[in-house]
């Protein structure tokens, strides 16, 4: 993992893209240390933020196709089982597309988004969302490094 981190690095924003977009996805990946490293090296914050926020976002929207494909074998064989499941459609039910803003959450983003897949959710209104929610994550992990970097 750490030699595909360093890789990422390698790479700039478009590392920094295929990292979001993988953390997005079902495959656990942290892509906010990809962009520290990249802000810590002189990297611009907001392109930085752009191109984390846009991976992440569509890595988001795959779980939101496979979820719109309906197959609960597939859904089952990627770790997102009958309680995660069950958890975001309580968390959903009866809110919508809007609830994509949420996908940003750990343990269960994912899962949000493969349910609002499964709802048929409006695909543009959860993008959007999603892409908000995820954003502002982001956001809050620039603010938080250049808060501390700030400190020494």
């Amino acid at each position: 993992m750490e030699t595909l981190t360093e890789i990422l690095i390698d790479w700039g924003y478009w590392g920094l893209f295929v990292a979001a977009f993988v953390a997005g996805s079902i495959v656990p990946f942290s892509s906010e240390a990809v962009m520290v490293v990249l802000v810590g090296m002189g990297a611009d914050p907001a392109g930085c933020l752009a191109a984390a926020a846009a991976g992440n976002t569509l890595g988001g929207l795959t779980c939101y196709w496979i979820g719109l494909l309906g197959r609960p074998e597939w859904i089952a064989r990627l770790g997102i089982g009958p309680r995660k499941l069950a958890q975001a459609r309580k968390f959903l039910s009866g809110r919508g597309a809007a609830m994509g803003f949420f996908c940003f959450l750990p343990v269960i983003g994912e899962a949000i988004a493969i349910v609002l897949g499964l709802m048929r959710s409006n695909p543009w209104i959860t993008g959007l969302s999603m892409l908000a929610g995820k954003t502002l994550r982001y956001l809050l992990v620039l603010l938080s490094f250049e808060g501390i970097v700030s400190l020494f």
